[in-house]
């Protein structure tokens, strides 16, 4: 194998492929990355065994021999990196050594057999859409937060992709809060597809969406999940298991409509904050007519308290909530105006855009 390439056409796929590697691995290929040149075309692939991702640069005319090897990623990377910027990388294996050479420097990596490297198993791709990379981005970036971290229920720490007639929906729950997402797509699918993406596989496809104008292609098998856009492939597992019915959480009925300028909220939400209960992050909306209280307190009895004028005009309301998923929620979205509805004191919270109702974010309230 050998190939000749310029330092930034190696280094980009080489960091984003090094992002799935794990540093500490129970198989030692897995810390490598697999390189693989054919004709005119050098792939570069990691895995963890729950994601993989390939990329794929194209190389100048001949000047490149056919071969594939596994050489440990971070050193690679770490080598590119401290590479001038206009470096030309000479690359060849030589005697299971790979041997890297660029102007006056040299380096030897110990390379592993491409066979031992393992493949994502292709199975029967069940269901194939296209749609741009800037929607399903966004999408992810809606509701991507509200996943949970390391729960012991395996099912929320991970994403819902449903694909109905039409629609592509998103959703993610930690328990305490919901967030969901949906567009129209162009696809043909009569009866509703649900599937899990696993957190890390849903933060390493949004790394990925980067083309304003580009395309992403999505294949939902039985058991994976893969996006192929112009450079990359990208494969993840999917979690086994059962997603909570998000439709009977959604709440309904509420009679208490709140319409509020989302700056002034999220600023008067973040002072308040800074004064509530570093372990439980409780805040307490008093809602009156056409006014908000906000109010917070802690141990060490330090009290904060903002108004904010609302277009409101219901009976009065005390209710608490985490603050820290209110702030969430106002992050990601993008509208002057948001609407918040309520009932009581003991149901959930529904907040969306004021003018838009692709996302809704459901958060629970709070004893105080």
């Amino acid at each position: 194998m050998h190939f000749t390439i310029q330092r930034e056409a190696l280094l980009k796929p080489l960091q984003l492929v090094a992002g799935v590697v794990e540093r500490r691995q129970t198989l030692p290929v897995l810390s490598n990355v697999l390189l693989v040149v054919e004709g005119q075309q050098l792939s570069l692939t990691g895995t963890d065994l729950e994601v993989e991702l390939v990329g794929r640069v194209t190389l100048e005319e001949g000047a490149s021999e056919p071969g594939e090897i596994t050489v440990p990623a971070r050193k690679l990377m770490d080598i590119c990196k401290s590479l001038p910027n206009d470096a030309l990388i000479d690359i060849r294996v030589d005697d299971q050594k790979l041997v890297l050479k660029t102007g006056r420097s040299r380096f030897t990596l110990s390379t592993l057999p491409a066979n031992d490297f393992p493949t994502v198993e292709e199975g029967p791709g069940s269901l194939t859409f296209t749609l741009p990379q800037a929607k399903l981005r966004r999408l992810i970036e809606r509701t991507g937060f509200a996943m949970a971290q390391q729960d012991v229920r395996y099912y929320l720490n991970g994403m819902l992709l449903e694909v109905s007639a039409g629609m592509l929906r998103a959703v993610a729950t930690d328990g305490h809060r919901l967030a969901m997402c949906s567009m129209q797509a162009g696809i043909e699918q009569a009866d509703r597809h649900q599937v899990i993406v696993p957190r890390k596989g849903i933060l390493e496809m949004a790394r990925l969406l980067t083309e304003q104008d580009g395309e992403v292609s999505i294949v939902l098998g039985q058991h994976h999940i893969r996006a192929t856009t112009g450079e990359f492939t990208f494969t993840s597992k999917l979690v086994d298991g059962k997603f909570p019915d998000y439709e009977r959480v959604l709440p309904r009925g509420g009679d208490k409509l709140v319409i509020g300028d989302r700056q002034l909220l999220r600023e008067a939400f973040s002072r308040t904050a800074i004064l509530s209960n570093e372990k439980y992050r409780g805040i307490r909306l008093l809602l009156a007519s056409g006014l908000l209280k906000i109010q917070a307190n802690n141990p060490e009895q330090e009290e904060a308290e903002e108004e904010v004028a609302v277009d409101y005009n219901g009976g009065n309301l005390e209710i608490g909530f985490n603050v820290s998923y209110l702030l969430d929620v106002l992050g990601v979205m993008t509208t002057d105006q948001v609407r918040l509805i309520l009932s009581d004191a003991n149901s959930s919270a529904l907040l969306q855009e004021a003018d838009n109702d692709d996302s809704a974010y459901v958060v629970m309230p709070m004893r105080l």
